[in-house]
């Protein structure tokens, strides 16, 4: 006889109800004013990018959903001890690459694009080691997708050029806002 847990059912309804329900306009209501805009300037960074704008759309998307399921996750008390410790680590290399994003933009002649890419490969790493066992491979594959689209560096050295200088500042002017107030 199979094992009946409400709360197992509980947290799947609301995970697959949350990822029907991520798009730009409904992560308003998931997510705070400066984290919305820093995801706004990045949808738009993605499509002047990709000349694309379905292909923003579902990246950006891909990056609600995530969100949305490991928050709920971590919510919902998931995560084991040593899940939670890996979580910590990997808000922290999150929070390296936010802080080395910024300084990149405030010193001039100090960009490299590897070193972006390669914070951003961690974090998908970890990302995908805390999930392993809590989201399916469509999830995975979600993951994946938004940072391996991000941690390209085309589109870094692209962002980082004089085309994108002021989506680069507006993304900037957010990440200082979301270290200054410890949400990220």
């Amino acid at each position: 006889m199979e094992p009946f847990s409400s709360k197992s059912l509980a947290l799947q309804a609301e995970k697959k109800l949350l990822s029907k329900m991520a798009g730009r306009s409904v992560a308003h209501l998931f997510i705070d004013e400066t984290s919305s805009e820093v995801l706004d300037e990045l949808y738009r960074v993605s499509k002047e990018y990709t000349q694309s704008r379905p292909q923003a759309q579902r990246v950006i998307k891909d990056l609600v959903k995530v969100a949305v399921k490991v928050a709920v996750l971590h919510r919902s008390g998931c995560f084991g001890p040593g899940e939670l410790d890996l979580a910590a680590r990997f808000r922290q290399k999150l929070r390296q690459g936010a802080m080395t994003a910024l300084s990149f933009s405030e010193v001039d002649f100090t960009f490299e694009a590897a070193v972006l890419a390669n914070l951003l490969t961690e974090c998908r790493d970890m990302l995908l080691e805390l999930v392993e066992n809590h989201l399916t491979p469509k999830s995975h594959g979600r993951i994946r997708h938004v940072f391996d689209h991000f941690a390209d560096r085309s589109l870094l050295t692209a962002l980082y050029g004089p085309d994108f200088s002021q989506h680069l500042g507006k993304i900037c002017d957010g990440l200082r806002k979301l270290l200054d107030e410890g949400k990220l």
